[in-house]
């Protein structure tokens, strides 16, 4: 999938009001990372940062968050919700090309832009912008067919949703030591679990900007408002008014840069 599908004002708009399921990775990492609660990285990037919800929960560990992103659009969004923030900064590039800061990043989050990027590339520009042992922190989270107690809903995903709306091809690999670059270290992946609550709008507007639904509208295969009232019509009756529970699937990576030790 291009890149340049996410680079439209209806999809950085959409984004900026996904669940904020970022503060919750944030606070697991206080715990694996053994922080106290009032401990700040000096400085931290946000590579991929989308509309900026993943920079704000970097910003909880954070005195400084730089944010990048390959859309404009994302950005244009970034700097208007938080122009007033004199802890961050936002500017457009791709994440394999982070411009070496006045001080070296010592902690750097990418949130589910991993999938998209040249992976040799990402770890040169890393180890050069980052400070001896600064922590990458890569982490996704992603709906996954089942709500909590609704076994229609996984129907409806598996035999309705992904037959109108394939699943783009993107890379999925999981990366081991044995991948990493000269310098870099893994010293632990986790998986996890996630809930969220929505009312059936919320999650037919949460749904049009999954990049299944981004790909079939951009490729004309169906219009956004065909997308959108095929949705309402067939949640309808698995939500029946009523609010449910979305399971999230997730993962973190922590990647320490060891430099030259």
């Amino acid at each position: 999938m291009d890149n340049k599908s996410f680079d439209t004002k209806r999809i950085a708009e959409g984004y900026l009001k996904r669940p904020w399921l970022h503060k919750s990775v944030i606070e697991a990492v206080k715990k694996d990372l053994d922080l106290s609660e009032s401990f700040k990285f000096r400085n931290g990037l946000d590579v991929g940062c989308g509309a900026g919800l993943s920079a704000k929960a970097l910003r909880l560990i954070s005195d400084q968050v730089t944010g990048t992103d390959i859309s404009e659009a994302m950005i244009d969004v970034c700097k208007e919700v938080y122009r007033d923030g004199t802890a961050y900064s936002f500017y457009v590039a791709k994440a394999e090309e982070t411009v070496m800061p006045q001080e070296k990043y010592d902690i750097v989050t990418a949130a589910g832009c991993i999938n998209w990027v040249d992976e040799q590339r990402f770890m040169r520009n890393m180890k050069e912008v980052c400070a001896d042992n600064a922590i990458i922190l890569i982490y996704d989270f992603g709906i996954t067919d089942r709500m909590e107690g609704n076994a229609e809903y996984t129907e409806w995903y598996e035999e309705e949703y992904l037959k109108r709306f394939p699943k783009p091809p993107r890379k999925e690999n999981k990366w081991k030591q044995e991948d990493l670059a000269e310098g870099l270290y893994m010293e632990k992946q986790t998986e996890y679990e996630m809930t969220y609550p929505f009312e059936l709008d919320a999650f037919v507007d949460f749904m049009m900007i999954q990049s299944n639904v981004n790909a079939a509208i951009n490729s004309g295969a169906i219009s956004e408002v065909e997308a959108k009232a095929w949705m309402q019509e067939t949640l309808a009756l698995i939500f029946n008014n009523n609010e449910k529970n979305l399971i999230f699937g997730g993962y973190s990576w922590y990647i320490r840069h060891i430099g030259n030790q």
